[in-house]
């Protein structure tokens, strides 16, 4: 026990105590009220960065299970999308002649420049892409795995699924830095996927799951568009690439051990987890996919033997859960 009490009621405070057990006053309100302050200044400056950096420090001192902690995580979350994407405010009207130019073609025109936004978006996750190019271990495990799929199945092939994998992982790696998480460079194992190694732990739950549920999300948009460009193409590689991709990213969903459906499982009550039994047990009525019974057998794992509930709901967690369960599902099922 600390020596510490509450400012507020005098409660004796355990030692790291955020809250205090009897009033539920925030033990670190002053500097929280300051780091606020701090962060809505570079807001209004336009230092996203710093802004970003002042709700983090904020997000420490907060207890996980409070909504000040939510509401801090949502700012986080929306300032980082922001500097992914340029801003123009609701009044402000976007400058220079070719913009005007665009103008004049009313609704066709504002298709275009949105479809130039749209285009930066790509462009700036591309550079995110290649920057885990630059580790050495991760380009040579990379170049290993793509070696034995191409000598087993060829190397468009094995080029395509190699591409798929490593988008998935930089899905983690994105989201471990959005998180301010600190872990290894991505490894590929031949025959067996990519994976990074955290060097710290989340600090709850609800990290844990954006983390590990953040690589099938980017796998499944590798998956569709591989499939889209087979559709279009008419190239049965691409269409192959697709729906390999989309079944790994699916057992990948299986709630046990590290895979990353276990880690997304995590933050799931015990009345989410039975919503999402009746999703998969739906799913595979519906499209008769044999990895969905693997999927129910791993919930119901988690319902009648491991029994680790949250007790807190999290509805963005089931929501991702079950749109990629649905999503991979139709896609393997192609």
């Amino acid at each position: 026990m600390s020596a510490e009490t509450c400012p507020q009621c005098g409660a004796q405070l355990t030692t790291g105590a955020l809250s205090c057990n009897s009033c539920r006053q925030l033990i670190h309100a002053p500097e929280l009220e300051r780091l606020a302050s701090e962060a809505k200044a570079a807001t209004h400056s336009g230092d996203v960065i710093g802004a970003s950096a002042a709700w983090r420090k904020a997000l420490s001192l907060l207890p996980a299970d409070t909504l000040q902690h939510q509401s801090v995580n949502a700012r986080i979350a929306e300032l980082e999308s922001a500097r992914a994407l340029p801003i123009i405010a609701p009044n402000e009207q976007p400058t220079g002649v070719w913009v005007k130019r665009l103008g004049a073609l009313g609704p066709i025109g504002l298709l275009i420049w949105k479809f130039k936004v749209a285009i930066l978006f790509v462009i700036t996750k591309g550079k995110f892409l290649l920057l885990g190019l630059t580790k050495l271990t991760t380009l040579g495990s990379m170049l290993a795995f793509l070696g034995v799929y191409w000598t087993m199945f060829g190397w468009k092939f094995a080029l395509g699924f190699v591409l798929c994998i490593y988008i998935y992982v930089m899905g983690h790696v994105a989201e471990l830095r959005r998180f301010g998480i600190a872990a290894s460079a991505p490894m590929f194992i031949p025959g067996l996927g990519a994976f990074v190694s955290l060097k710290q732990l989340p600090a709850n739950v609800m990290q844990d799951s954006r983390v590990g549920l953040a690589g099938p999300i980017w796998g499944l948009g590798a998956a569709a568009i591989c499939l889209f460009l087979g559709m279009t193409t008419g190239l049965k590689i691409l269409t192959a690439i697709g729906a390999s991709a989309a079944w790994m990213n699916l057992f990948n969903l299986i709630p046990v051990w590290q895979l990353d459906g276990g880690r997304g499982f995590r933050a799931l009550t015990l009345e989410h987890r039975w919503i999402a039994l009746a999703a998969i047990l739906v799913l595979w009525a519906v499209t008769k996919q044999g990895l969905l019974c693997l999927l129910a057998l791993g919930v119901g794992y988690r319902l009648f033997v491991q029994k680790d509930f949250a007790q807190q709901p999290d509805y963005v967690a089931l929501g991702q859960f079950l749109g990629l369960i649905a999503a991979l599902s139709v896609m393997c099922a192609k």
